[in-house]
Parts: C-alpha cells; sequence; structure tokens
C-alpha cells in the first residue's frame, strides 16, 4: 500500500519502489543501492532512493499516528464508522489532527466550563435551530443557577455560544477550508523599525505579500527580524470570505430565533478560537517551505564545494591571516605531509611589513612551494596584498589564490585536529586546514562538521536536525562518488563511506597502523568490529591503488570481479593489464564490445556490466579531474580600483536563491542578482550556476561606503 501510494506520488513503478523499500529495510545504505543494486531498482539514482527513504518514514509515521488516534477515541467509545473511515483516508498529518481534534484531552476551556454549568442541553438547542417564535432569553431563563454560576439569560446565552464556538473550531472540514484559502488568499504583513533606523530588515518595515507568493529566503529573513525583535509580522487572512463560509456551513434555518446568537458564535469561533490556531499552522508551513529551500541550497552547495577538483603533486603554503595575533603559516608538501610552519605580523599594530616577506620566502625557497593559498576571513585583503607583492619580486614562477576559511576554526578546536597535531596552537592547524583544503577539499572538508562550512543561506534559522540529516547524506554521497584511498584515508573521510560509522573507522586506522598496508579489500574483514554486512556495503567504495589486485583501483565490487574478469578476458586481457602500458589498448577494445550481448552471455544485469567496462576503461579516475581547476591569481584588483563596466573572471562562492556571490579577487564577493545570471527565464540560480564555477563577470555597480559589489553575466 505505501508502495504504491509512493510510486504514484513520485511517478515510479511500483516494483522500482517496492525494491528499495526491501532493500532500505535490510540494512543497505542509499549509495550501495544505488550503485550497485542497478537492476533491482531500475537505475534510480540517489536523490530519487533518498525522496522514497523520505516518504516511507513520513508514510509509515502517519500509519502509526492513525492507529494511535483510533485507539484513543475508541477507547472513550466515541469511534464511528464514518470516523474512523475519514481517519484512514486521510493523505496528510494535519488532516489526522484535525479529525482528533474533538476527541482531545483539552486543558480548561470556556466551553468545558459552560458544559460544568449544565449549559450542554441550551447549546444543542440553539445549534438544532428548530425554534422559530420567541425570545432566546425566554429559553435561557431554564438554566439559570447561581449556584454553578450561571446568574441570568445573559450568562447562560453566552455560556452556550461558548461551546458552539468550541465546536466550530474543532470541526475538521472547516479547518480545512480555512487553513486552503488563508494560504491562497492570505496576506503576510510586516511591520517595524525606528524612523532612520539600518538595519537588515528594512525592506520589511512596511511590507506585505501574498502567503502563496513569498519567495522561501524572505521568510526565512522575516522570521529572523521578528526573532530579533526588529519586525512585528501577522497573517491577514480574508475574514469576510471565511465567516460568509462558516455562516453558510452553520446556520442552516435563519428563521430561528438563535440564528443572531450563531451569528455571534461564528465570529467568536473564528476570532478567538480558529484564526490564532491556523496562522500558527501557516507560519509554520512557511517556515518549513523556507526551511526545507535553505536546507536544499546549502547541500547542493555543499557537494559542489565538496566535490571541487583536487590540486594534486603540489606543495602548498597555508595563511591564516590575522592582525594582531599574526598571520599564521603552513607548508604542507604535494601529499599533503605538514613541512613547516611559521607566525609573521605584516599588519598593524606590529606592521613587520618587509620582515614577513622575508620569512615567506625563505619558506617558498626551502620547500620549493608552488601554490600560497590565503584564507578569506579577518586581514585577508592586506594578506594578498603582501603576497602579490611578495610574488613581484620571486624568480620563481608562483600563484596565490584565496580559499575559503568557513569551518577551519571550528576544524582547529575539535578532537579530530587535536589528535592530528596535538603539538601546535590552534591557530596554526587553521592554517595547515586552508593549506590542504586546497590540496584535496573533500579529505579536509569532511573533518568539519558541515554546517559550519558556510556555503548556506539562513543555515542557523533551520531545523538542526533536519539540516544534520540533510548534509550528512550530501558528504556521504559525495565521498561514495569519489570513492575513498583505504590506505590513507584519515577515520573522518572513511566513517562517511557508506556502512562505515565512526567506531569502525578508527578500528580500520588503527588496523593499518598496527598490520601496515592493506594489500586487498579482503583483509577488511580481519579489522575488528567489521562485519559482513558492513564489507558489502563499503568495499566497492574503497580503493587500494598499489594492492595485490588491479581491480581494487576501481569501483567494482567483490561480487562482480568475476564478471569484470570475464569481461577482461572477452577482449583478450587479464586484470594485471590493468597497470600497464596496455591500458589504452584495453580501453579501445572495450569501447568496441556489444554490452547487451555480453551481459546475455555472462548472465549479468546490463547496468552492472555497463559500469563495470566504464570503470575497467578508467582506473583511479578521479571524477572531479572532469571539472574546471580552481582560479589561481599572481595579481590583486582592489575595490577601489573596480569601475563600472570592468569585465572580470571570479569563481561563485555561494549560490542563493536570489543570485550568487562571486569571488572577483577583491575585499568583498560580488552578486550577481538573479536576473543578471542569464538572458532565459530561470526559477533559481542553481539552474545555471554551481559553486566553484569559474565565471566572467562584469561590474554593474560599486558601493564603497557598503562594501557592496553588483555584477552581471549579461556580457
Amino acid at each position: 500500500m505505501i508502495s504504491q501510494q509512493i510510486a504514484v506520488e513520485l511517478k515510479l513503478k511500483e516494483s522500482q519502489v517496492g525494491n528499495v523499500v526491501e532493500l532500505l529495510d535490510a540494512g543497505n545504505t542509499i549509495p550501495f543501492i544505488a550503485r550497485y543494486r542497478k537492476e533491482m531498482t531500475g537505475e534510480l539514482d540517489e536523490n530519487v532512493i533518498r525522496d522514497i527513504q523520505d516518504r516511507l518514514n513520513y508514510l509509515r509515521n502517519l500509519a502509526q499516528r492513525k492507529e494511535e488516534v483510533l485507539r484513543i477515541i475508541e477507547e472513550q467509545g466515541k469511534l464511528t464508522p464514518e470516523l474512523a473511515e475519514a481517519i484512514q483516508k486521510a493523505k496528510i498529518l494535519q488532516e489526522v489532527e484535525d479529525l482528533y481534534r474533538p476527541y482531545k484531552q483539552k486543558r480548561r476551556t470556556r466551553a468545558s466550563v459552560a458544559k460544568e454549568k449544565g449549559l450542554e442541553p441550551l447549546a444543542q438547542l440553539m445549534a438544532a435551530q428548530e425554534v422559530i417564535q420567541g425570545r432566546p432569553e425566554d429559553y435561557a431563563k431554564e438554566y439559570i443557577n447561581p449556584e454553578l454560576g450561571v446568574n441570568d439569560e445573559a450568562e447562560a446565552l453566552a455560556g452556550a455560544k461558548d461551546i458552539i464556538a468550541e465546536q466550530i473550531s474543532d470541526e475538521a472540514e472547516f479547518r480545512k477550508y480555512i487553513r486552503e484559502l488563508t494560504l491562497r488568499e492570505g496576506l503576510l504583513v510586516a511591520k517595524g523599525g525606528k524612523p532612520g533606523e539600518v538595519t537588515p530588515y528594512e525592506m520589511y518595515y512596511d511590507y506585505s505579500e501574498p502567503v502563496g507568493k513569498i519567495p522561501p529566503h524572505r521568510i526565512l529573513a522575516i522570521n529572523r527580524g521578528e526573532k530579533e525583535e526588529v519586525l512585528s509580522v501577522k497573517i491577514e487572512a480574508p475574514v469576510d470570505k471565511i465567516l460568509s463560509y462558516l455562516k453558510g456551513k452553520v446556520i442552516t434555518n435563519p428563521k430561528s430565533i438563535f440564528s443572531g446568537q450563531l451569528e455571534m458564535a461564528i465570529e467568536d469561533a473564528y476570532k478567538r478560537l480558529i484564526a490564532p490556531s491556523i496562522e500558527r499552522e501557516v507560519r509554520n508551513e512557511l517556515t518549513e517551505k523556507g526551511e526545507t529551500q535553505a536546507i536544499t541550497v546549502f547541500g547542493t552547495n555543499l557537494k559542489n564545494l565538496l566535490l571541487q577538483p583536487p590540486v594534486k603533486g603540489k606543495t602548498v603554503l597555508g595563511i591564516d591571516p590575522g592582525y594582531r595575533t599574526g598571520c599564521k603559516l603552513a607548508v604542507v608538501d604535494d601529499t599533503g605531509k605538514l613541512k613547516d610552519v611559521g607566525v609573521i605580523y605584516p599588519h598593524q599594530p606590529q606592521k613587520k611589513w618587509n620582515e614577513a616577506k622575508e620569512t615567506i620566502k625563505k619558506l617558498v625557497g626551502v620547500h620549493k612551494t608552488d601554490i600560497i593559498a590565503i584564507g578569506n576571513g579577518t586581514a585577508s585583503r592586506e594578506t594578498e596584498a603582501l603576497v602579490v607583492e611578495l610574488i613581484k619580486e620571486l624568480e620563481s614562477e608562483i600563484f596565490y589564490i584565496i580559499v575559503s576559511e568557513a569551518g577551519a576554526s571550528v576544524y582547529s578546536a575539535s578532537k579530530v585536529a587535536g589528535e592530528e597535531f596535538p603539538q601546535y596552537d590552534l591557530s596554526l592547524r587553521s592554517a595547515i586546514s586552508i593549506a590542504r583544503r586546497l590540496q584535496d577539499p573533500l579529505a579536509e572538508l569532511v573533518k568539519i562538521e558541515p554546517k559550519s562550512i558556510g556555503v548556506g543561506q539562513y543555515q542557523h534559522d533551520v531545523n538542526p536536525k533536519q539540516l544534520d540529516e540533510t548534509l550528512g547524506g550530501v558528504v556521504e554521497s559525495a565521498v561514495n562518488s569519489v570513492g575513498v584511498d583505504l590506505n590513507t584515508a584519515s577515520p573522518s573521510l572513511l566513517q562517511y563511506v557508506a556502512g562505515i560509522k565512526p567506531a569502525v573507522a578508527k578500528s580500520i586506522v588503527a588496523f593499518r597502523e598496527e598490520k601496515g598496508k592493506f594489500k586487498k579489500r579482503s583483509e577488511l574483514k580481519k579489522v575488528p568490529r567489521l562485519g559482513e554486512q558492513t564489507f558489502i556495503q563499503c568495499a566497492g567504495f574503497l580503493r587500494i591503488p598499489d594492492g595485490d589486485n588491479p581491480i581494487e583501483i576501481t569501483p567494482v565490487h567483490p561480487e562482480s570481479y568475476d564478471v569484470a574478469e570475464a569481461i577482461l578476458a572477452k577482449v583478450g586481457y587479464k586484470k594485471g593489464d590493468l597497470k600497464t602500458d596496455k591500458l589504452p589498448a584495453i580501453r579501445e577494445a572495450l569501447g568496441k564490445l556489444n554490452l547487451s550481448q555480453v551481459a546475455e552471455e555472462l548472465q549479468a544485469g546490463l547496468p552492472t556490466v555497463k559500469d563495470i567496462v566504464a570503470a575497467l576503461q578508467k582506473p583511479g579516475r578521479d571524477p572531479r579531474e572532469d571539472l574546471p581547476k580552481p582560479l589561481l591569481r599572481s595579481d590583486i584588483t582592489s575595490l577601489e580600483n573596480l569601475k563600472e563596466g570592468m569585465v572580470l573572471e571570479g569563481t561563485v562562492r555561494n549560490v542563493v536563491d536570489f543570485g550568487a556571490f562571486v569571488d572577483i579577487g577583491v575585499k568583498q564577493d560580488g552578486l550577481v542578482h538573479i536576473s543578471q545570471i542569464t538572458d532565459r527565464y530561470i526559477k533559481h540560480p542553481m539552474e545555471v550556476l554551481a559553486v566553484g564555477d569559474i565565471v566572467k563577470v562584469k561590474v554593474v555597480s560599486v558601493d564603497l561606503q557598503r562594501e557592496r559589489i553588483g555584477l552581471s553575466m549579461k556580457i
């Protein structure tokens, strides 16, 4: 039933969804299912499998809640066949809660007090609307009872109206209509700010926008302004339309003497009970929409950042810039091994400019440094000026690059950094991280809590649990799509490999340190706490470049080694030939195979055969190598030197709902607004841009006072 529903929602075959659910329930990881169970899933990618998992969890929680609600109402003896059917048919949790509302244990309300005063029969009489003669007060007289606190007719009628108002408020059908109408026709209204007060929320000081049209990033901005007590926010619903609807539903006999009382009860029900509740629900729904979009944007940016191409075979000098405490230096060789550290004080208050240059020159000369990586935080641009001046004085060719240092301080204070470099100060660890994240962004950035990497929008305003889960999935996906060298990977990197938990990652490294390098994947089975199921999940994502089996430098899974060797045999080669100069010939021969025929002959699935052939054609391939390389610089442009119309090359640092921030080599990243990205209509900047893209941009505005740069890609 659930598989069928998900298949309809996601426009998939029921068999695909059913197989994915079965694989997930058996404890398989998403990267493993996506890569090695393509025949079962019909080649669904990771994103679709994650969507299936999300819907599966939601629908199972929904089913569980339905059972709970049915049980509670049954225990009260109030469960009718019609109500049971309505609950079972509910598609979303909100519908179940609406149907359950009248039976929910309530705290003491005005209606419950009125019932205690014996006014329920009067409320029933009024709601029946059968009496058409006399005055309401004539019927209310019977319920006067000073001992119970009903002193006159007015108090009796007021109590009966309270009961009716609560009944109207509890009606699931009414709430659904009002919620949908408010979402469709309501306005979100924000007010705030004092005259002349400058805050990031100025555009929202006198602001309104239809609830159904407000973009997600604005929702989160308004929420933050409200939280900081700069803005007051409310939902303006189409009240007249709602009251007209309720009167049409509740007043079935306008001739009844109680119709006026019912009108008052309806207005009270809406304004006192329904409106505040629906406003909360609508605000929650908007916030959820904003959070979901923010998390999606953050996840996409994070994946693109993690998959930036590594700068291989280069010795890098990392600089963590600073003023008073100086700029920390760290040199790492082409394997990422730390070779040297130091501190310079070129900026205020010390201003030891020339001495700082000499220190860097010495490090560059001794270690034959190829690239200088400068962190983009405090004093970054002043340090860049120092490096540019230095480069002009050097005889050897050397480049520099500005590297995002987001999360470097989090890393340097972390347990991981303490274990890696216990002998060094926190700020020196930051410089090491800056150098290494240029060499291999993925291997270094996995050591940092994903939400500290800083490529999101409003990441501090979203549900932390949901953010952590999504970003964890993004890192897992990135790590497994690249693959991991089993003999060099840190525990931080290994713990994101499919099936490997943090404790097992540490066990693998401890085993490697004690026994020496792994020669084959099967040796993993000797690692304490790494069982057969974990081995099946992780093996294909681990590489052994100089091991006993050349197939293990590819993503071919151990369960398919026989198929891989049989495919090689078909073109007249052995696995040992993969590491020889025969590789170009192997590649050419494999390219001529009829894969459908091979799959049939070997009784293997066609998707698996395709993947194996692709892996054998490029053993040891790093998918990141196909991406544009980082933009290296040897000169500088200042904000003051920027002129409208200038065309520059830059690196996309962050993509958000309203545009993209591009590093063009000056103090501030410039903003390419969504309207300036392309001539064609796009819904989101991510349709065109990704973090790490190298783009040509034209300067369209420079605001020196606010340090804002407007850019355009329409050149």
